[in-house]
């Protein structure tokens, strides 16, 4: 087949999440089985408008918000380019209304939807405004012209959301996203001091702050660690760093930023818990990280990672939205060594039933289904 992926980002975006690693190992293994497969994405500074990644065609025009739907329109419609068997529309928040202008055969890819991240976007004042408010209405109008496209998801709970909005049962596959284990991964010993870390995006979306806050009850009584891990805005991060200094635990905290594929898994092992404090998530990439090498996540119970963990199994899900209660909810697991040892074991062996192969397997039956169909 030759099948093309429209994402709003692409490899090597910096700002690419787990949805584009998981679109990117899905393309990737289908190149493996032969098959033709172009990402148009958007631009970003100093990338090169085409290239071939693992076999993958990338074409990148227009900006990530609105430009490169835009450009992808114009492209599809009045560029020369092949004939395609499949064309798939990655949504994030935006997507790029295929049913409007693609008459073959067509697949939706969502992770989750957005919902309550609209009012979190980055956006300065006053346009933050825009985003925050007519996204959050508009959002499930959208879907009303998706009504006959099949989706793929990656978990029950952006599924369920799905169908509340009017896509079918009937038309939605679930396939959990896979994980990139390092080879000849090493686990190490945990370290001697009570040590929490969080890894993803800092964004107000990821629970970046709430995450902060929770440190900030824990360190009042125990020295604890906390390792922060990823990037985000440079603004911002200041204001994390701030944020740092009027909770008094700067002393307690360290920024490390985007770390290698070996240095995270290395900083997963050594840590004693993951804390997730997303508002949402679509399935939890990082949760399966942390469990394959044994390093239990406690979390919110938001979409998403009460899919990604088994709760009191080898996870703990908060039941509230509330960092008083998320940190209570901490100090009492790493107090039990028995039971966090029970977690530890039991995450790994969770870990071990996701893996791209698997995944990439799926995913070709279900495309293949579709352009016979």
């Amino acid at each position: 087949m030759n099948i093309l992926i429209l994402s709003w980002r692409g490899p090597g975006h910096p700002h690419a999440g787990g949805a584009e690693k998981s679109t990117h190992e899905h393309a990737k293994g289908w190149v493996k089985m032969d098959h033709r497969v172009t990402i148009f994405t958007s631009y970003f500074p100093d990338a090169k408008r085409e290239e071939v990644i693992d076999g993958i065609n990338i074409k990148r025009y227009g900006r990530q918000m609105f430009g490169v739907q835009w450009e992808a329109f114009l492209w599809y419609l009045f560029k020369p380019h092949e004939k395609f068997d499949l064309v798939i529309d990655q949504f994030h928040g935006i997507p790029f209304f295929i049913p409007f202008y693609v008459r073959g055969k067509k697949l939706a890819f969502i992770h989750e939807v957005a919902k309550e991240v609209w009012s979190l976007n980055p956006w300065p004042k006053p346009y933050n405004f825009f985003p925050s408010t007519f996204g959050r209405l508009f959002e499930p109008l959208i879907f009303l012209f998706y009504k006959y496209v099949p989706f793929m998801t990656v978990s029950k709970s952006t599924k369920d959301d799905l169908i509340r909005w009017g896509i079918p049962d009937k038309n939605i596959t679930i396939i959990h996203n896979g994980t990139n284990i390092p080879r000849g991964l090493k686990r190490f010993e945990k370290e001697k001091e009570p040590t929490l870390i969080f890894l993803g995006a800092l964004s107000r979306d990821k629970g970046i702050e709430d995450a902060l806050e929770v440190f900030s009850i824990l360190s009042t009584k125990t020295k604890w660690k906390f390792w922060v891990v990823g990037k985000g805005d440079e603004n911002y991060l200041k204001r994390l760093k701030l944020l740092c200094k009027e909770l008094n635990i700067e002393q307690r905290v360290a920024f490390y930023g985007f770390v290698e594929e070996n240095r995270k898994f290395e900083l997963l092992s050594k840590a004693h818990l993951l804390i997730n404090t997303s508002v949402r998530e679509g399935w939890g990439l990082v949760v399966i990280e942390a469990a394959s090498v044994a390093t239990p996540t406690l979390a919110f119970n938001v979409p998403g990672l009460r899919d990604s963990i088994k709760d009191g199994i080898t996870g703990l899900l908060c039941k509230n939205r509330n960092n008083v209660e998320l940190a209570d909810l901490i100090k009492k697991t790493l107090s039990n060594e028995e039971n966090l040892d029970k977690l530890s074991k039991n995450a790994y062996k969770w870990s071990k039933k996701f893996s791209w192969e698997k995944s990439v397997k799926k995913s070709l039956t279900l495309i293949e289904k579709i352009t016979r169909s």
